[in-house]
């Protein structure tokens, strides 16, 4: 079973069932069992093997693994900070103002995707900044749960996989051996990156065109019959200011960016100090963003302290209020974390990269647009854009070696747009996961709800990278101008015909 299609099936059962009984967590579960189950199997270990894979080599191992426990308490402080801002009357505050200068439903997506671009530092402070400031503004416009997770989700990966200085920038270019040229190849495959960039334009183009298809236009129905929300939610004070939202959230994003650079060796000093592009690309970004939480936790209580907004001690109860309202994503991670354990002990990333590297020949035109969808499937499998980058851009450089050769950055695009386009539908995606949390949206109606819009885009990204492929003899720049206005036709084009379709349902 090892290296076989069979190590994807977990994955997929688990996806299967998360859509199918609408509970993530049971499903999640039942795809790690099997998963375990399959190993023991192969391995001849017996029970034994069974449970200490499903526990020691999967759920204790992911909780003790460095990187996942600084994201864990990022989770726990972002949660904290949170907690603090509605109970200083800042999320109301700026409910207010916003009631004031935002006057309509389409200012507030608007607002809501403006600052998720904003934030293209790191995709999970990403998520949880952007719903923690927007969600009172969107319920106040009658704007559905989903309809923001939306929002959230495809403001944060995608936004990140075309922004120069993120943490996705730094990990492509760790993916491609070499950090000053890993953030060249990123730049030069920005133009190229169709899944990203169509999907940042059909949030805007919807959101002015007025129109939601699929299950999404029974949520917004649904919302819009009901009516807008007024209430302003975990708010006590009333002292409470527009400035204490800004702040924390402010100071946030500064010392993420400088915990992020920190890590990457930016402070050092003599010979080991860092560019800042350098650090940006060598930092350990679960670390920086520890670190900026921390600090900015630290910061926002002493604020509003001297304020005398909060005193210290009902800060201090914010704590525990902040944790648990991370709970249900930290239980979701955790299992999915473990769930990739299993996928990963049987193989699926090498069988993956198997059936890259068997169509790369004869293939040359189309090989983008196969790259793209094993990229997708791979991702949407796994639930890891990141780890999808590590097995195909080592092989699109090795396969096309030449710099010159303009399949060569076509397809390491393809593959980082298709391990985006995975991500963004993956129900086990730990940035879809953040997506549903910040918005408080119930899980599985987020994943059920994105999907039709992420599935549009992908046909539309994949038939693009085929003009592209074809293109590709013409030049760089004029294939990626050739092939970007093709992709942006068939877009408009393609929500026209879904707008008048929902007009007569």
């Amino acid at each position: 079973m090892v290296g076989t299609f069979w190590s994807l099936v977990p994955a997929i059962v688990a996806i299967a069932l998360a859509l199918i009984t609408k509970e993530v967590y049971s499903s999640l579960f039942v795809g790690i069992i099997i998963g375990a189950l399959f190993y023991a199997i192969d391995a001849a270990s017996g029970f034994t093997g069974f449970f200490n894979h499903i526990f020691g080599d999967g759920m204790v191992a992911q909780l003790s693994d460095s990187w996942n426990v600084g994201i864990i308490i990022f989770l726990v402080v972002l949660g904290i900070m949170v907690a603090l801002m509605n109970k200083a009357g800042g999320s109301a505050a700026f409910g207010r103002w916003a009631k004031k200068h935002i006057k309509t439903k389409v200012g507030a997506q608007i607002a809501t995707i403006f600052l998720g671009i904003f934030i293209f530092i790191d995709d999970y402070f990403n998520c949880l900044t952007v719903g923690s400031v927007m969600r009172p503004v969107t319920d106040k416009y009658g704007i559905s749960r989903e309809k923001l997770a939306y929002l959230i989700d495809a403001t944060a990966a995608p936004v990140c996989i075309i922004a120069p200085i993120s943490s996705w920038a730094a990990a492509v270019a760790g993916f491609a051996g070499d950090g000053e040229n890993g953030i060249k190849l990123f730049v030069e495959a920005i133009p190229f990156n169709f899944y990203a960039i169509f999907t940042v334009f059909m949030m805007f183009a919807m959101v002015l065109m007025k129109f939601e298809f699929g299950k999404m236009a029974s949520f917004e129905k649904a919302i819009a019959a009901v009516g807008a929300s007024d209430e302003e939610k975990g708010s006590e004070e009333t002292k409470g200011k527009v400035i204490d939202l800004v702040f924390p959230v402010v100071t946030l994003i500064v010392f993420c960016v400088l915990g992020m650079i920190y890590t990457g060796g930016f402070f050092e000093s003599g010979e080991d100090k860092a560019t800042f592009i350098d650090a940006f690309a060598n930092c350990d970004a679960s670390m920086g963003l520890v670190l900026g939480s921390f600090a900015a936790l630290i910061i926002t209580v002493a604020f509003y302290c001297i304020r005398r907004v909060l005193s210290f001690k009902k800060c201090m109860n914010c704590i525990p209020d902040g944790f648990k309202a991370m709970v249900p994503a930290i239980l979701i991670l955790t299992l999915a974390w473990t769930l990739k354990t299993m996928t990963d002990s049987l193989g699926a990333k090498e069988y993956v990269a198997g059936l890259v590297e068997g169509s790369a020949a004869g293939l040359k035109l189309f090989l983008p647009a196969i790259i793209f969808i094993i990229a997708c499937g791979l991702a949407f499998a796994t639930g890891t854009s990141w780890g999808t980058f590590g097995i195909l851009i080592p092989i699109c450089i090795a396969a096309f070696p030449s710099t010159a050769d303009p399949i060569r950055i076509i397809s390491i695009s393809a593959c980082m747009a298709g391990a985006v386009c995975g991500d963004h539908c993956s129900p086990i995606s730990d940035t879809t996961i953040m997506a549903s949390a910040g918005a408080q949206c119930d899980h599985v109606n987020h994943v059920s709800t994105q999907l039709p819009y992420a599935l549009s885009v992908a046909v539309i990204s994949f038939l693009t990278y085929i003009i592209a492929g074809v293109t590709s003899g013409l030049g760089t720049a004029v294939s990626a101008i050739i092939s970007f206005l093709f992709g942006i036709c068939a877009l408009i084009g393609f929500l026209f015909i879904m707008r008048k379709r929902a007009k007569k349902a």
